[in-house]
């Protein structure tokens, strides 16, 4: 009975065609009223976070209750059919734990977003209409395991969006919004011509057939594979394809591989949507001067559409020109933090300050996801990375729900004061204990306070960079006092401080009840998520590792040199202990639960990690006898004193603890994680 009730094709399809139902019924029934129109979507979008929770409660294998299927990482739900099949093209969706989150984020704030929009009074019904058809679009964009799906989503996105901002908007709406159609369709046009260039060069022959299921294509119903190349759009294909030792996008384009071409294109596409620094100017003006629901969706949802695109698209599907453009991508997030804080601390509007927030807060986002721990010449940290890229995935959903507040805060001022000076602000805690307190939570949690969700993403994402370069953490970590500053300042001139100044004191009074059923949930989530982070942990951890070691499997095949000399993240976890005896029956016991030939059970050279706790690491099948390790590691633990020698066959004849480069005494205990 349950099985029936969570099909991926129902459950799936009705999150989307829900909203893209109700759209049409909004805009052809006349005799919709007003009230009803707003009704009828709060509902619809009711319906979607209802489908949406009952995918994480009634998953086949326990749901949020158990959670052994999003710890492996896997696609959770997903069901593909054939399209367009001619083009190779499948209406293919699912999620897994680094789209689910933000499927669950989109539902929410869409349902406190249409609460939010009662105050919104001409041209209701069209309102609603479009509203309901970007809610879809969104939803559509993080289901998609179709490329050429994925895009279609992508742009239907942006029609609704050009006309939310540009007939509901402020005073400078038509600038803003045809700013923000402008930039985000250069990105779409460079996201196209990557994504004909990804499925000219892909060919589903290359891939055996256990791998072809597991994309959810059935080898049967493909042509015969000496009938010429059969391109594809399919994600997972494409990022199957991108791992080969061999892959099809390896070849060379005007002397450059095809792969950092296919990076950049997407690359600059998410950059624009996310945005980073230089792609950052329609930001502000598009948050200004979109009515408050619009700006909650734009800040809390469609920013994230480039850091999943990024996380999807780009580090899976081309580890090469991951790896090449870690620096510029590191480089991108740090001058995305620091001009955004120094940014929002020069706002005297309250809307561009927050907006400019959001320009800091996302650089979080690109560093996380680009700060590769790793060395030329020297195999990267897998573990350090995965934090990187949890943080950042973290953060976007701290932001997404801290930004998402912020604007409908700002915007519950500014439908009683009609003004957002910063100056004539002051001693709201007065006039409006209710609102203040439900902003200081919002606004600390902004800040990155211990305790509250913004915290969490931050801290991952600045100790993961320490890894890249101590250089980077150091400025990462700054970038917070200036949070705090800009922050601390608003709240000192909002909400202490003199008494208003400003026109209409009288109209200053607390929030209404439909305001408190916005605005408290968003309180309520940053402060479970600040105390609770395994809620979101849970599902995209496992999934951010899968990720993370596909691009490190991509390391070990181009540094072979070195892919001999790493240790697992076991091994070094074991080489840190200071209790031998206690490790080695440690050792002993976990390789016995390890899924093994009995013959290889005791033979640590083929050690495998499949269920050895939370780690991830890869078998050791490159390494040698286990008697010539022992007598090259016994050699090299003689001038590493801090280092205690547990078992004498954790390496490889070649491993070296020292470098000319990079001494022991300059890392301290964690030197061996360098190599």
């Amino acid at each position: 009975m349950v099985e029936s009730v969570v099909n991926p094709f129902v459950i799936l399809n009705a999150i989307i065609l829900l909203p893209l139902l109700g759209s049409f019924i909004v805009a052809v029934f006349p005799k919709l009223t007003d009230e009803r129109a707003r009704l009828f979507s709060l509902v619809i979008t009711l319906l979607v976070l209802a489908l949406v929770v009952g995918i994480a409660i009634l998953a086949p294998d326990g749901g949020i209750w158990k959670w052994p299927s999003w710890d492996q990482g896997r696609i959770q739900y997903a069901f593909s059919i054939g399209w367009v099949e001619a083009f190779g093209i499948h209406y293919f969706l699912g999620v897994d734990g680094i789209n689910f989150p933000l499927v669950l984020l989109t539902a929410f704030l869409g349902c406190l977003a249409m609460l939010a929009s009662w105050n919104i009074h001409t041209h209701v019904r069209a309102y609603c209409s479009l509203y309901l058809l970007l809610h879809a679009g969104m939803l559509g964009v993080f289901l998609s395991l179709d490329l050429f799906l994925f895009y279609v989503f992508w742009e239907l996105v942006l029609l609704p969006m050009y006309f939310l901002i540009g007939f509901w908007g402020g005073p400078r709406k038509e600038y803003a919004a045809l700013k923000f159609f402008l930039f985000t369709l250069a990105g779409s046009v460079l996201m196209l011509v990557a994504i004909f260039m990804l499925y000219f060069a892909s060919d589903l022959r290359l891939l055996n057939e256990p791998t072809l299921q597991m994309c959810f294509i059935d080898p049967q119903l493909l042509p015969h594979r000496h009938s010429g190349p059969m391109h594809t759009f399919n994600i997972l294909a494409l990022i199957e394809l991108g791992n080969l030792p061999k892959s099809p996008f390896g070849q060379e384009f005007w002397g450059i591989p095809m792969s950092s071409w296919i990076f950049g294109l997407l690359l600059v596409g998410f950059l624009i949507k996310l945005p980073a620094v230089p792609f950052h100017t329609w930001l502000p003006d598009a948050h200004v001067e979109a009515p408050t629901p619009i700006s909650m969706l734009l800040a809390g949802i469609l920013l994230k559409m480039g850091g999943y695109g990024i996380l999807r698209l780009c580090y899976p599907i081309c580890p090469e020109a991951a790896f090449q453009f870690a620096w510029v991508i590191c480089i991108l997030g740090l001058v995305s933090m620091v001009y955004g804080a120094f940014a929002a601390m020069a706002q005297g509007d309250f809307k561009r300050l927050v907006a400019y927030s959001s320009v800091s807060h996302m650089g979080y986002v690109l560093l996380g996801i680009g700060a590769i721990p790793i060395i030329p010449g020297n195999l990267m940290s897998r573990d350090y990375w995965i934090m990187g890229m949890s943080g950042a995935m973290y953060q976007m959903i701290a932001h997404g729900i801290t930004s998402a507040g912020m604007f409908f805060l700002v915007g519950v001022l500014y439908d009683r004061v009609h003004h957002r000076n910063l100056n004539q602000f002051g001693g709201l805690f007065n006039r409006m204990p209710m609102f203040s307190s439900v902003s200081l939570i919002i606004f600390f949690a902004a800040m990155g306070l211990p305790g509250l969700c913004g915290f969490i993403g931050e801290f991952f994402v600045v100790l993961a960079s320490w890894r890249f370069h101590p250089a980077v953490a150091i400025v990462a970590a700054s970038v917070i006092i200036f949070t705090a500053g800009y922050i601390l300042w608003t709240i000192a001139r909002v909400y202490l401080g003199p008494m208003y100044t400003g026109p209409a004191p009288e109209a200053l009074t607390d929030m209404t009840l439909r305001e408190k059923w916005v605005a408290v949930p968003l309180a309520i989530a940053a402060i479970i998520l600040g105390i609770f982070p395994k809620l979101l942990l849970g599902f995209t951890q496992r999934s951010i590792a899968r990720t993370v070691h596909r691009v490190a499997e991509w390391a070990d095949r181009s540094f072979p040199t070195t892919a001999t000399a790493r240790l697992s993240c076991f091994a070094s976890e074991l080489l840190l202990t200071e209790k031998p005896a206690a490790t080695s029956a440690t050792l002993s016991n976990r390789m016995e639960n390890c899924d093994l030939p009995s013959n290889e059970k005791h033979d640590p050279s083929c050690l495998s990690d499949r269920n050895l706790n939370s780690h991830n690491c890869r078998r050791w099948s490159d390494f040698t006898t286990c008697e010539d390790s022992r007598s090259t590691l016994a050699g090299s633990f003689k001038t590493t004193p801090y280092l205690k020698f547990i078992d004498n066959s954790f390496a490889a004849p070649d491993l070296q603890w020292a470098s000319p480069q990079y001494s022991y005494d300059q890392w301290g205990p964690f030197a061996f994680l360098r190599y």
